[in-house]
């Protein structure tokens, strides 16, 4: 197996409304049949999907999904923009559960509560500059 994510894929109870909320931060959707709105992103792909129908394509109960322990990041170019990004997302409907700070070894970041209950962290890594594309390496580019 190669090193790689290719497609995330969140469950939402309202996937229209999820989106809405994405498409609110800027995002825009990429053109799909077969019932998951998508969102191309750099490398990967964003898929969400009505909670029940994921459920039964797994083949478990709604239940047993539950919200898992899991965050998604997205590194931004500058310490500003950590807060300027988590300013967008409670305007577009999240929940912030941690403003922007300092972080201990020397980052930035806050989170981020988005309306289908996904966790997002926005952070700036100094050691960890982004490609010009967007593209992000544990250690940069």
């Amino acid at each position: 197996m190669e090193q790689r994510v290719s497609l995330i894929t969140i469950g939402a109870e309202d996937p229209e409304a999820a989106a809405r909320f994405y498409e609110a931060l800027g995002w825009r959707r990429t053109d799909s049949p077969d019932g998951v709105i998508v969102f191309d992103l750099i490398g990967q792909t964003l898929g969400l999907y009505p909670l029940t129908a994921l459920a039964e394509e797994i083949g478990v109960g709604v239940e047993t999904l539950g919200r898992g322990a899991m965050t998604l990041s997205h590194n931004c170019r500058s310490k500003e923009g950590v807060a300027e990004l988590l300013q967008a997302a409670e305007a577009a409907g999240a929940e912030i559960l941690k403003p922007a700070s300092d972080v201990f070894w020397g980052g930035h970041h806050g989170y981020f509560r988005a309306p289908d209950g996904t966790i997002w962290e926005v952070a700036f890594n100094p050691y960890s500059a982004l490609a010009p594309d967007g593209a992000f390496r544990w250690n940069g580019y």
